[in-house]
Formats: C-alpha cells, structure tokens, sequence
C-alpha cells in the first residue's frame, strides 16, 4: 500500500513571507502607489489560489454549480490552507456569498488600538490608526486573491473584497459575475 505524502510548509513561514511580501510591496517597490501594491499583491494571491485549486481539485470530478465549488472553498480547500473550514458561509441566492472566519490566521497577530479610533485627522493617533488600518488591508489582499484564483480555476469569474471591523475575525464578500 502506498500512502499519499502532500508536501507542507510552515505556518510561521507563510506568516512571515505574507509579512515581508506586503512590506516589501508596500514599503519599497510601491511606497508612494498604494493601489498599484494592493493589485500586485492580490495578483499573487490569484496566482496561488489558482495552483492550489488546480492541485487540490485533481482528482474530483467538476462541480454542478456556485454554490458546490463555494462550499469546496469552505470545506476542503480552507482546511488545506487553514486546517480549519471557513465558521460560517451566508448568501443572497444572488450570486453574493459571505465566508466569515472567526479568527483569520493571518490576521490574528494584527491588533488595532480601539482608543485610536476617534475621527480628528489632525491628531496624529488618528492618522497612526489610518495607517494600520492601511497596514491590516493590505494584508487581504493577498487571501481575496487566493479566493479569486480558486474559483476562476473552477470556472466562476468572480470579484472578492474583505470585511475586517471585529478583528481577528474576516469575512470575505464574493461576488460572481455574470
């Protein structure tokens, strides 16, 4: 009998490349383009959401419909990447879905001092708060691109966006396109 042997890497690896990929993105190569780093980024990410779909939807046969290759997302590709399955999955019926993980790993070291949070943009706390919360979006883009990789490997065109307002919790927004 042979036993299938995936390859894995580290988690404080993927932690700290995801860490120095966004610093180096936005720090060096796009420090005054934020918008061009965020793309970059997410380019990334849907490079390697399309691989990994590619690898872990091998040997299945292909899926009926939105709502199969979403909760394939949820299930068995997010305990690949996570080792845990996405908390809780929401939709419209509409072509929108809602994947909310209650405490993103990726996330879970991000911490955004509540007491910043009070809207004078002269304070410079204020403006500190604006750039990690800069700092804590940028960090998404890289796993929207993963999501959007994925399904447009399963042939779902779709756009992704992150909610991040209870951290270390994340939902992500998937929307398919028509």
């Amino acid at each position: 009998m042979t036993e299938k042997k995936g390859r894995e890497v580290s988690e404080s690896c993927v932690d700290s490349l995801l860490t120095e990929m966004v610093s180096t993105y936005c720090n060096r190569f796009y420090a005054n383009k934020p918008e061009l780093a965020a793309r970059r980024i997410e380019a990334i990410g849907y490079q390697v959401g399309h691989q990994l779909s590619e690898r872990y939807t091998m040997e299945r046969p292909r899926f009926n419909d939105h709502l199969e290759a979403i909760k394939f997302i949820c299930k068995d590709f997010w305990s690949e990447l996570f080792k845990k399955q996405i908390d809780n999955l929401k939709t419209n019926h509409r072509g929108t879905f809602v994947l909310q993980d209650n405490r993103f790993r990726w996330l879970s070291r991000i911490s955004i001092d509540p007491s910043l949070e009070n809207g004078d943009s002269q304070d410079p706390s204020a403006m500190a708060e604006s750039k990690a919360a800069q700092a804590t979006s940028m960090h998404l883009y890289f796993p929207c691109g993963i999501i959007r990789g994925a399904l447009s490997n399963l042939g779902i065109p779709c756009a992704v966006s992150a909610d991040i307002s209870n951290l270390p919790a994340c939902s992500f927004v998937v929307r398919i396109k028509a």
